[in-house]
């Protein structure tokens, strides 16, 4: 694996000085070493195809310090093709539009499932995209802007669009965009309320090592109702069938490691 025998070298220490140095820009503080090592190994997971995108606050960096960080990963020769920032509402997401466009175009063949957690219902209930003609529709949507960008844009670009989301539902979206293999989904108009509290959720994560000495990579994190889980056991097992199968296609990471435990909590904020 290349880079888990970088520690010797100055590439470590490179990485966080890029991320430093831009998204740090204007701040009194720069971002902590664990943050910018954490975040270089997300972006090289996105550009390894191995996850969609990257969800990037905008509130601790703008679209021109992200795009002016990706540029500095191109300049140090860690990433050898542009990256694109698409921005959604208050957040940016770091996407490769070619891998992402995949994606999408997978969950219109019905390859996902999605937990409607609405709080006027009891329990959680599964639904398909079928019965989310809305969201369908935005999906294809997001497909057709991908795609114009790369018939526009040069491949080595760091490049930046934003989608207007004024009545989307961003917490659907983002478990879309994020590789989710079961998003929540709620009704807007009952609010940002669902009935996930005191439900069993069982929160699957998958992490990858990268450099050595360093805490390994939080590619996946998301959940499902336990109740769900036995209906659901199909989809999730092609999610990590396709994961490993992709994980086996690149050379910069090792160990991949899924797992899952139950939690119950008083609250779950989407």
């Amino acid at each position: 694996m290349l880079l888990l025998d970088l520690m010797s070298s100055p590439r470590p220490q490179l990485l966080v000085a890029a991320a430093q140095q831009t998204l740090g820009m204007g701040k009194r503080r720069s971002p902590p070493q664990a943050i910018c090592l954490h975040l270089a190994g997300e972006v090289l997971a996105v550009a390894r195809g191995l996850k969609p995108a990257v969800l990037y606050d905008c509130n601790c960096a703008g679209t021109s310090e992200l795009q002016s960080y990706l540029e500095e990963l191109q300049g140090l020769g860690f990433l050898n093709f542009g990256l694109h920032i698409l921005e959604i509402g208050e957040n940016s997401l770091i996407v490769s539009p070619e891998h992402v466009c995949q994606h999408l175009e997978q969950v219109l063949l019905g390859t996902i499932a999605f937990v409607d957690v609405s709080s006027c219902q009891p329990h959680p209930s599964v639904c398909s995209l079928d019965q989310l003609q809305d969201l369908k529709a935005l999906v294809a949507e997001i497909i057709t802007h991908l795609q114009g960008l790369q018939r526009d844009l040069s491949p080595s670009a760091v490049s930046h669009s934003r989608l207007h989301s004024s009545d989307w539902n961003l917490c659907t979206v983002f478990g879309i965009l994020l590789g989710y293999p079961v998003p929540y989904t709620f009704h807007l108009n009952q609010g940002d309320d669902n009935c996930l509290a005191l439900t069993p959720l069982r929160v699957f994560t998958a992490r990858i090592s990268w450099l050595l000495g360093r805490p390994p990579v939080l590619l996946y994190s998301f959940s499902v109702p336990e109740s769900l889980f036995p209906g659901l056991r199909h989809i999730l097992n092609t999610w990590e069938k396709d994961l490993r199968t992709r994980f086996r296609t690149q050379n910069d990471f090792a160990d991949l490691s899924i797992s899952s435990e139950i939690v119950t909590l008083p609250a779950v904020a989407l």
